[in-house]
């Protein structure tokens, strides 16, 4: 009997879904909250300078040590639904790595920007707003999605604490496979799986960058 029936692909199709939902949720929060302390780090100065440590220290933190060591800490003293975990674990982890990126991007903007806001009369929320942050993030978008990639990537880890993404799903099918052949053939959907998804990332990162060089 193959090991491709209906009901396994449906079952390792559900493991791509919640590997999809956690790989977007996470991304999608990491940007949010890495922006916020980019933010933090680059310009909390004065009376503020200790959140900036404090943000310093964050980022040090989760970006020198593995995120599975992170994903079996929360797994053994968080409770909750299993995917909210994993999302968070995965946010609370990328975020100090988009965080980075944000601020390189920051970094990379000319001072000049900042002193022809404060001419115009922009406060430092509708400069970050409407002048900063969208030219940041234009031109940091290749890193993003290469981070996005690894998030997605690293999502398989979550087998090690049985979350039902698509690896575990895939691991559960292959179970039941009896011949080489079957394996190889297993193998080989969950490899191209994981590719199709992060080379269509990498296409659309390659058409930004040319509708960009071409305007």
């Amino acid at each position: 009997m193959g090991v491709f029936t209906s009901s396994n692909v449906a079952f390792m199709l559900q493991g791509l879904f919640n590997t999809i939902v956690i790989s977007a949720a996470s991304i999608v929060l990491s940007i949010a909250f890495g922006t916020l302390l980019a933010l933090a780090k680059s310009y909390c100065h004065g009376r503020w300078s200790w959140l900036r440590w404090l943000v310093t220290a964050y980022i040090e933190l989760f970006r020198c040590t593995p995120n599975l060591l992170w994903i079996l800490i929360f797994r053994f003293t968080v409770q909750g639904d299993n995917i909210l975990v994993s999302i968070l674990t995965f946010t609370v982890f990328t975020s100090a790595v988009m965080a980075e990126i944000v601020r390189g991007g920051l970094n990379a903007l000319p001072k000049g920007q900042f002193e022809a806001a404060q001419s115009q009369g922009f406060g430092f929320v509708d400069t970050m707003r409407l002048i900063v942050l969208p030219q940041a993030f234009k031109m940091i978008v290749p890193a993003l999605f290469s981070q996005c990639t690894t998030v997605i990537k690293d999502t398989s880890y979550l087998r090690g604490i049985d979350v039902h993404e698509f690896m575990r799903n895939s691991a559960v099918v292959m179970g039941q496979a009896s011949t080489l052949p079957q394996i190889l053939l297993l193998y080989g959907f969950v490899l191209l799986t994981y590719f199709v998804l992060n080379f269509a990332i990498s296409l659309a990162v390659r058409a930004y960058q040319r509708r960009n060089a071409a305007a």
